[in-house]
């Protein structure tokens, strides 16, 4: 099934592009296709060692219309938007011989995966259809989506579970256990199909941040950082695509202004004019297939008479690269975000530079599953969700910067990098490459 589905995903990217065939990007039916294919793989393959892993043998995902938990959203078909009414979904381990048992105790199948469960004419109760399935299965431990520290695997709402406990058997009430484990580790794997696609999702990302960097949309000495900001919101809605988070566009030059975080990414100046001279820097990321990108650039501005970057400034890039080097060097199965971050950063100043490591699990949701390796206001490392180990199969956004003293501006700068990467047992490897070399934007 596998090599089926990966054939079909590759044959769709090249048969239906948007209507710029730039951008390979398919069409709304073809990506509900696609999504939905995908959900039968993860569900068949993805998830039965995950539940095995977790000691959870039933899992049961409850969400009302308007309050998704973030789990339910990912088990959606393409053609839900949200969930309905109350929906719950009822997945089971039979064994390992067997396929998953996949039930939705609502008034339909919920797509092709979840089999509608319930009759509410002969069973008006939802919540007593629900504790039927128990009694019928008698799983040895129930998994609900309750975390007290990852948000992602907390969707399971107060009155909701007060509801499905009163209803529930006092006998059955020793079964049920956090699903924490299980709800990150269904977020944070990536199947085959998905590594397969997530290279043309990153493309698609790179292209639209080179197409801004570029004088098809800044005219040095006139154009203002917030209408590059704004041409990448109307850019991507061009593309039928949507961004998960608002765009940033910043600017590092020969002034008197020093670096500052809060600055950089909530506290620009909204018009603030590109000159010629500047380091230009993006942070921007797409939404496409459910997966998500996260990328930050940097573009120099070339002076009259230049044809390249000042070889300080490709230098200082380079630095941010060997940071990078050393920072997914340290990626091993099972180490903890706090491990490999202190560990970075000690190796990271031994080698002479000033770095600051932020890097977090890309996927389903842009700030994902998975471990936290650092925050740039907590380089000693975060608590609980730093503490979480690194697996196989996920995808990272390796987010980091470079502190550098540039002579000839007499200031320090900051390189702020951050592409997206998957980690598997080969290493790391960056999905659609690393920027290695400054985009350019003449001056003309």
């Amino acid at each position: 099934m596998k090599n089926v589905l990966i054939g079909i995903l590759i044959s769709l990217s090249f048969s239906a592009f948007s209507q710029d065939d730039r951008y390979p990007i398919l069409s709304m039916k073809e990506r509900a296709a696609t999504i939905d294919k995908w959900l039968e793989e993860r569900v068949e393959e993805v998830l039965p060692p995950l539940m095995r892993k977790a000691g959870i043998d039933m899992w049961i995902i409850v969400a009302r219309e308007y309050n998704e938990d973030p789990v339910i959203e990912t088990m959606l078909p393409a053609t839900w938007l949200a969930a309905r009414r109350r929906t719950i979904l009822v997945i089971y381990d039979r064994g390992e011989s067997q396929p998953l048992e996949t039930l939705a105790v609502a008034r339909y199948d919920v797509g092709s995966v979840f089999k509608k469960a319930w009759d509410k004419e002969s069973q008006p109760d939802q919540w007593q259809r629900v504790v039927e399935i128990i009694a019928e299965r008698r799983p040895e431990k129930i998994g609900l989506n309750t975390s007290e520290y990852f948000a992602l695997a907390d969707g399971l709402s107060s009155s909701e579970h007060q509801s499905f406990l009163k209803k529930l058997p006092e006998e059955h009430h020793a079964k049920i256990v956090s699903a924490e484990k299980l709800a990150i580790g269904w977020l944070e794997t990536r199947s085959d199909s998905e590594i397969a696609m997530y290279p043309t999702i990153c493309k698609i990302a790179h292209d639209i941040i080179a197409e801004a960097f570029s004088n098809e949309v800044i005219t040095p000495g006139e154009t203002t950082t917030e209408e590059v900001v704004w041409w990448l919101r109307e850019r991507v809605r061009e593309l039928k695509l949507i961004t998960w988070f608002h765009p940033s566009v910043s600017v590092q030059r020969a002034d008197p202004e020093s670096f500052d975080h809060l600055r950089t990414f909530s506290k620009r100046p909204e018009q603030n004019v590109i000159l010629p001279g500047d380091l230009l820097h993006v942070d921007f990321g797409i939404t496409y297939l459910r997966l998500n990108t996260d990328t930050q650039q940097h573009a120099y501005v070339l002076l009259p008479g230049e044809t390249a970057a000042p070889d300080y400034l490709q230098e200082a890039l380079a630095k941010g690269n060997e940071l990078q080097d050393i920072f997914t060097g340290n990626f091993t199965q099972g180490s903890t975000g706090n491990e490999i971050l202190a560990k970075s950063l000690k190796e990271g100043k031994e080698a002479g530079l000033k770095p600051t490591i932020y890097t977090h699990p890309l996927g389903f949701h842009g700030h994902a599953a998975g471990p936290t390796i650092g925050l740039w206001d907590q380089q000693g490392g975060v608590p609980v969700k730093g503490d979480y180990p690194l697996h196989y199969n996920t995808a990272h956004s390796i987010e980091l910067n470079n502190a550098i003293h540039l002579e000839k501006w007499n200031k320090e700068i900051r390189i702020m990098l951050e592409e997206d990467a998957l980690f598997s047992r080969e290493g790391v490897k960056y999905i659609d490459g690393r920027q290695t070399e400054l985009l350019l934007i003449s001056s003309k």
